[in-house]
């Protein structure tokens, strides 16, 4: 069973100040490169995230399943990745792939079984890779045993989500108690015959919603966290965490103006539903319990938390630390990769976004970047094939965290051909079949290309729960590690350069060097400096880096892309430097 990993114990002025240089303090020539054994595992790592349906299949069925993830923890190991996510793995009816769950406690079977995980866990330790698991709290699945015993009022279990009863119209007829819309399209509230109330679903029917203003709905989920992280898991990324809480008084939500649809859920604007002050205190609560469990267990590794909440900035900061200096999730993801720039951005866009992260992340925590996730389009497909280096050399060469999604190291590209007849993702169902493409996230969610046998190696199976992308007969790892250049080996040699200390503890400081390119430095006492230099124009660009370097200096090339025209070793003048579109280079400044 579970092996836990040796905790070094640091005074606490130390660990201070390391984390202070992680956020690119000034105070960084005062501190020796050992320093860095002062971090903490999770501070600097790359979270490799599984999609397991869409990862190995290990018995011909035509999905991912947990043996499958083992059979491959090798892949990531020999990668360099030391921790990865899974996307749910629980007994799950799959209305919505594991994202409605009927057994917090029991593995889906189509993944396997519990045996199968703890093999995983063992695994997994051997290789020196944690395993953090995805966490939904927000809402179950009408199938599991509380929803079924609170629609029939059983004792104790009455108010374990929540339920409201009907407004009825001029004419006599029930309607819901509100205007407040599913994230899925619709309204949010679904009629219990057998119970004869409405209870809330922010996502689809079969996800009733959780109530957390009841405290045995606290204690059951606490109860959960405990027995997973027994099992010897490392950490949890909490699912949709803002939507946890709703306003009592269930008022209708300010129109939005955005759409004339009420079923759309642009229709309002979600100030009753979303990122109430309760979900803090949550988080907050979560984490006290994760650092009790470290604190308990110290031979193993400090527990963590990775939250998802697509919010305001002020908001996710606050997920790190309150105002009173209480502490909440470890990693609030950052998605302002995914949210807020894109192919046509500049580079004052992506200078922008990385600085306002550093601007609002309180002191003594670990920013943290994501490029691509299993709910939205996939790097290569939103920037392009051509700049897919540039934008992982982005992703790893920043300071702190890195999270890729499972085939974002090889360029993996949506599926945006899949038909109707192949759809399977909630939202695009519901939308029906003109509009399906608008909206549908299977494109993203098509099987790992492993080699260019049938299936691309994911599965023997005839029919696979999604079709693989037609580009993996080019397309796929097997190739790429044969390859003499490819992404995969940019991917792998970025994650090489990253165990270098002036990469956990350098100074950062970033720049537009013009409107298409930017650059960013990494500068550290008794240590040559890394720069990184994008170009996000789809034209070649000549740039002066000497200004930005403070003197002419020469650069050597540590990592270059599949198409670029220079060479890992090669020197480059840092007045004029010409790069391809959509090109990136790191480089050290000697």
């Amino acid at each position: 069973m579970y092996a836990p990993l040796i905790r070094i114990r640091i005074p606490l002025f130390s660990l201070l100040l390391a984390l202070l240089l992680c956020q690119g303090s000034s105070m960084s020539s005062l501190v020796k490169s050992d320093a860095e054994d002062f971090i903490d595992w999770w501070q600097h790592t790359v979270f490799y995230q599984i999609y397991p349906r869409s990862f190995k299949d290990s018995n011909g069925d035509g999905i991912g399943d947990l043996p499958g993830i083992t059979s491959k923890l090798q892949y990531l190991a020999e990668t360099g990745i030391t921790a990865t996510w899974l996307s749910p793995i629980f007994q799950s009816p799959m209305v919505d792939f594991g994202y409605d769950i009927s057994d917090y406690r029991q593995i889906q079977p189509e993944y396997g079984t519990m045996e199968d995980f703890e093999q995983l866990i063992d695994k997994a330790y051997e290789l020196g890779i944690k395993i953090i698991l995805d966490f939904v709290p927000n809402h179950s699945s009408d199938e599991h045993e509380w929803f079924k015993k609170s629609a029939a009022k059983e004792p104790g279990y009455e108010d374990y989500y929540v339920w409201v009863d009907p407004k009825i119209d001029e004419n006599g007829d029930r309607q819901p108690p509100n205007n407040w819309q599913s994230v899925f399209y619709g309204s949010a509230w679904e009629w219990h015959e057998g119970r004869q109330q409405y209870y809330l679903h922010q996502f689809t029917k079969e996800q009733p919603d959780l109530n957390y203003r009841n405290p045995a709905v606290v204690q059951a989920m606490d109860d959960v966290i405990l027995f997973w992280l027994n099992k010897g898991v490392a950490g949890f990324r909490i699912d949709a965490v803002n939507h946890m809480f709703e306003k009592e008084s269930l008022e209708d939500e300010p129109l939005s103006g955005k759409t004339k649809d009420p079923l759309s859920y642009d229709y309002t604007t979600h100030i009753y539903t979303k990122d109430l002050p309760e979900v803090l205190e949550m988080v907050q609560h979560w984490r006290h319990l994760l650092d009790d469990f470290s604190s308990k267990h110290p031979e193993g590794p400090t527990r963590i938390m990775m939250t998802e909440a697509y919010a305001g900035l002020t908001t996710l900061a606050d997920y790190y630390e309150d105002r009173n200096g209480v502490r909440g999730s470890q990693l609030p993801f950052n998605f302002h990769f995914i949210t807020d720039v894109n192919g046509d951005s500049d580079a004052r866009d992506f200078v922008y976004n990385v600085e306002k992260w550093l601007i609002y992340m309180p002191r003594g925590h670990a920013a943290n970047w994501v490029m691509g996730n299993h709910d939205n389009p996939r790097v290569a497909s939103r920037f392009g094939p051509s700049a897919v280096d540039a934008m992982n050399m982005l992703l790893m060469t920043l300071p702190g965290v890195a999270v890729t999604y499972n085939g974002e190291e090889l360029g993996m590209e949506d599926y945006r051909d899949m038909r109707w007849e192949d759809t399977v993702d909630p939202p695009a169902r519901n939308v029906g079949e003109q509009l399906f493409r608008n909206v549908s996230r299977d494109p993203e969610r098509t099987p790992f290309q492993w080699n260019n046998a049938s299936h691309a190696g994911f599965s023997e199976a005839t029919k696979t729960w999604l079709p693989v992308h037609p580009n993996y007969r080019e397309l796929n790892l097997e190739a790429q590690k044969a390859a003499p250049k490819s992404h995969y080996k940019v991917y792998k040699a970025l994650i090489e350069l990253r165990k270098s200390a002036i990469m956990r503890l350098g100074r950062f400081t970033i720049e537009p060097i013009s409107r298409w390119v930017f650059a960013f430095k990494r500068s550290f006492a008794n240590f040559d400096s890394i720069i990184t230099v994008i170009n996000v124009s789809d034209k070649e660009q000549l740039v002066n880096l000497s200004e930005f370097l403070n003197q002419p200096k020469k650069l050597v090339v540590e990592v270059a892309g599949v198409e670029s025209a220079y060479q890992p070793g090669q020197s480059l003048a840092a007045i004029a430097l010409s790069l391809a579109p959509h090109e990136g280079l790191v480089c050290r400044l000697v």
